[in-house]
């Protein structure tokens, strides 16, 4: 099956509106390569300015809390999200996992509360470098995709993202062969959960240090359907490079 592949920037803790500018720059490369799919999840305070410059281009959000509403200081939820643009949102995020001990169950329920309210999700997982070195790294991210993966999931909202969380920021990258080897193992894994043709269609993402240098080379291998990028993403000049290279191997 042919899936388009999709580039989405995720710029963490970073941008305010004097970064509107590059949006839109961003916005206006996406829209020259028609072939790729691409979006930006940025954070919250702004998804409006920026789903107000941004055109065509989706804007999404970083993570939101599992309920609707309730007594949690300083949480975002689905409803709140969609109020303000974004049409999509990151969950399981490696460094939400890490930093802020979230859980795959935790993932679950927050894709659930996504797709409740319309938005599309993009589901993370990712092993750390000592679990690598342990042997223990398919293990790892086949029983995160288990205890994550939505009950319905489909394709038509639903998009994997596999980043080794040691590879993230760091400049570290796996091998091609590791990548396309992992990317592999999440293809079976969708197939036993979701069957054969929904699993075909799920696009799996690859984070860790992606770059406009080696973007054409990994969004080239089998199973790799696009990429999620971080640092590299908070600049048209340094992510414009990696939708072009997207759009070389579409």
């Amino acid at each position: 099956m042919m899936r388009r592949k999709l580039v989405a920037g995720n710029w963490k803790m970073h941008g305010l509106r004097a970064q509107l500018p590059e949006i839109e720059a961003i916005a206006a490369a996406a829209a020259a390569n028609p072939s790729v799919d691409a979006a930006l999840c940025v954070p919250y305070t702004l998804i409006h300015p920026a789903a107000q410059v941004a055109g065509a281009l989706p804007i999404g959000a970083q993570d939101l809390h599992e309920a609707d509403k309730g007594a949690h200081t300083g949480c975002i939820s689905a409803p709140m999200l969609v109020e303000e643009g974004a049409t999509l949102t990151i969950v399981g995020h490696s460094e939400r996992r890490g930093d802020q001990h979230e859980t795959s169950h935790d993932a679950y329920m927050k894709a659930a509360a996504a797709h409740r309210h319309g938005l599309k999700v993009i589901l993370c997982c990712g092993e750390l470098e000592a679990e690598r070195a342990a042997g223990r790294a398919e293990r790892i991210v086949q029983s995160q995709i288990e205890k994550s993966l939505p009950d319905d999931a489909d394709p038509s909202w639903l998009t994997l993202a596999y980043e080794p969380r040691w590879a993230i920021g760091t400049g570290k990258t796996p091998t091609p062969d590791e990548i396309a080897s992992m990317h592999a193992i999440l293809r079976a894994k969708l197939r036993m959960m979701i069957g054969e043709e929904k699993a075909e269609g799920v696009r799996i993402l690859y984070g860790g240090s992606v770059t406009g240098a080696n973007a054409a080379q990994i969004l080239a291998l089998d199973n790799v359907d696009g990429a999620l990028v971080g640092g590299a993403s908070l600049t048209a000049e340094k992510f414009v490079p990696i939708i072009e290279g997207a759009a070389s191997v579409s």
